[in-house]
């Protein structure tokens, strides 16, 4: 994000869209695996949009502040819904299910942040301080449903990439694969510093902001004010 904007004004435009990301992302998960037999996360309380409930210390506050801070970009995630596999009424099939329905919802809110974006730019010939915010707010929202979609489907367990590997593997190789989880987060954070995560998601978040921009019919650079 450029200079011309205060640390408070970021926070003002980062903020709700990284909380939907990510509290949206969480309770679909839930509702998935609610739909599939699993009642876990509607026992805990964590069925509800009230993003009290999802926060996660380090990933919901310490690093997203930190990122914005440092860099400009607001990042994070939330506690994961507790699914208890066993209770799916096919729990190797409905895995790759309640997995994909957290990308899936950061898609769909990655949709609506573009349409929010697009009557900003429509608002700009007339009334440019409310459309100012919109297209501001629009497009943090479109980065940040974007980021967390793609890394999210990374094929590296716990990550729903790898739930969904593990569901539709033959049962050993989806074995190996599971026993790679205690190290995944670790591995992540290696492939995070040496850049080889942006080179595998920068392609892909291209491909996915082209299409916004196409289906909205607006200017993709618009993606890239912040």
């Amino acid at each position: 994000m450029g200079d011309e904007f205060s640390l408070i004004q970021k926070i003002i435009i980062w903020t709700l869209p990284v909380l939907f990301a990510i509290t949206v992302h969480e309770v679909a998960h839930g509702w998935a695996a609610l739909k599939l037999g699993d009642k876990t996360a509607q026992m805990m309380g964590r069925l509800t949009l009230n993003p009290i409930k999802h926060i996660d210390p380090l990933g919901t506050i310490l690093v997203p502040g930190l990122l914005l801070m440092f860099t400009g970009f607001m990042f994070g995630w939330a506690k994961p819904v507790p699914v208890t596999f066993q209770n799916l009424r096919n729990p190797k099939k409905d895995m790759a299910w309640v997995a994909l329905a957290g990308p899936a919802a950061n898609l769909a809110m990655g949709f609506c942040w573009a349409l929010l974006v697009k009557v900003g730019l429509v608002l700009a010939t007339s009334d440019v301080a409310v459309a100012g915010p919109m297209i501001y707010m629009g497009v943090a929202g479109v980065l940040v449903n974007g980021m967390l979609m793609l890394l999210n489907l990374l094929p590296l367990p716990p990550l729903d990439g790898g739930r969904i590997l593990v569901s539709i593997l033959p049962p050993k190789l989806a074995w190996r694969v599971e026993k790679i989880e205690p190290y995944g987060f670790f591995i992540l954070l290696g492939l995070l510093y040496f850049g080889i995560v942006m080179m595998i998601l920068w392609p892909l978040m291209q491909v996915y902001m082209w299409s916004l921009a196409m289906l909205f019919d607006m200017p993709m650079q618009v993606f890239f004010i912040l």
